[in-house]
């Protein structure tokens, strides 16, 4: 693959995990007739949550799912040739474990980007994309970009990925502040308070990044006091069973896509487990036993608000004071805090908004999404003759693991042959 000049073959929007897997694929599948790409990363840098590369972190799938191996395992883009690289493939080997450290799978991500650099625009923030028209139709799309120097830059493709990523939400009416930040932060806030000597924490979620943190929290702040708040009665185990898993297959995206909508719906709220407001076994078995062993030694500092919410924040001198509601009997707890910790999800961005110039060209589905077909294509009338393709989006139309890194590689697969093929041909 080389980077064009001029009109490229392919435009990339966004180069996290998904694309990054989708410039890896077109390489190999596209072999000696180079494909021309470019992607635009609003990031200054490759980064992949960087803000949760908690020490001792490991990921919760297999390094098997990495960009490429389902979809190549003798790609030279694999974690174990990244272990072969980097000297620690016997040692990984002898860990016994499939499941890699999070800072050394971003390490293996940031490994393969380095191969694509040439490609990608860092610090380039796409504000709209635009059809081209001629008499046979939309022939291209022109890709507006607001490049690092502030100025506003053009883009003309034949082709066009959109894997815009997340974006961290908070709770309603709680804005961020130097106190009140999202997990997306994490780490670098951490390490500022850090110097403010803090004695009280709250971390509002029931999932695995609020366990992480709440764990993080308690280890490195000795003398401090770490407040859960979720409206769960506990934190709810993972669901990594074999069986359950298997709608992570290739194979469950095609009956997922041609299945109706309610069968779609009830399989999302059937294998929710798999994914959503869940922890890993280890981890909440090792918060119980932490908590329990505070009580036996009558010093608790991990305490469990459950079924419960933050009810109001206000800042004072000191910290925040925040009032803890019970959702079962109504009365209020009242915590100082030195910091609100929001494990509170992420925001899909919906590729439409990249697209309104090509709107009126897509049909769309009885809630206002754009339609995809089974390949990641978006459903367009027949004036459009160029691909528009979108990953990441597309959990209502192809199911838990489109959102996921489990089939990234199979993914940019099925997109890398659409797109070899439409060029080639």
């Amino acid at each position: 693959m080389v980077a064009g000049t001029g009109i490229v073959d392919v435009a990339g929007i966004g180069f996290g995990p998904s694309n990054l897997a989708l410039a890896a694929a077109i390489a190999e599948i596209a072999g000696e007739a180079p494909v021309s790409a470019r992607f635009f990363e609003a990031q200054p840098r490759f980064g992949w949550h960087r803000g949760m590369l908690i020490e001792g972190a490991t990921m919760q799938v297999s390094y098997l799912k990495d960009l490429v191996t389902m979809r190549n395992p003798t790609s030279p883009y694999s974690f174990l040739c990244y272990l072969q690289a980097r000297g620690r493939l016997a040692d990984f080997i002898n860990t016994k474990s499939p499941y890699p450290l999070r800072v050394e799978f971003h390490d293996y991500l940031e490994w393969v980007a380095e191969s694509f650099a040439d490609l990608v625009s860092y610090g380039a923030r796409v504000v709209s994309v635009e059809p081209v028209s001629a008499e046979q139709g939309v022939e291209f799309l022109d890709v507006h970009f607001v490049a690092p120097d502030g100025t506003r830059q053009v883009q003309r493709a034949r082709n066009l990925v959109i894997a815009a990523g997340i974006e961290p939400r908070l709770p309603a009416g709680l804005p961020a502040s130097p106190r009140i930040w999202h997990t997306a932060k994490f780490l670098p806030e951490v390490d500022r308070i850090a110097r403010q000597d803090p004695r009280s924490f709250v971390v509002l979620g029931s999932g695995q990044s609020a366990a992480e943190a709440i764990e993080h929290l308690h280890a490195r702040f000795p003398r401090a006091q770490v407040h859960s708040v979720h409206a769960r009665y506990g934190f709810s185990v993972a669901d990594d069973s074999p069986f359950a898993n298997q709608v992570f297959n290739p194979e469950a995206v095609d009956r997922f896509h041609t299945a109706p909508d309610d069968v779609r719906q009830r399989l999302i709220d059937y294998h929710a487990s798999t994914n959503y407001s869940v922890v890993d076994a280890d981890l909440l078995h090792s918060l119980f036993q932490q908590a329990y062993l505070e009580k036996v030694a009558g010093n608790p500092r991990l305490n469990f608000h459950n079924v419960s919410r933050v009810s109001e924040v206000t800042e004072t001198p000191d910290g925040l004071r925040i009032d803890v509601e019970s959702l079962s009997s109504g009365t209020s707890t009242v915590i100082e805090a030195q910091a609100l910790v929001c494990a509170t999800g992420y925001t899909r961005t919906d590729p439409a908004v990249f697209l309104d110039g090509l709107l009126p060209h897509c049909p769309l589905d009885d809630q206002g999404r754009l339609r995809l077909d089974r390949e990641h294509r978006v459903v367009t009338d027949e004036s459009v003759r160029c691909g528009i393709y979108v990953q990441g989006f597309g959990e209502h139309s192809h199911g838990l693991s489109e959102t996921l890194l489990s089939l990234s590689a199979v993914r940019a697969g099925e997109i890398g042959d659409m797109l070899v093929k439409a060029l080639s041909g």
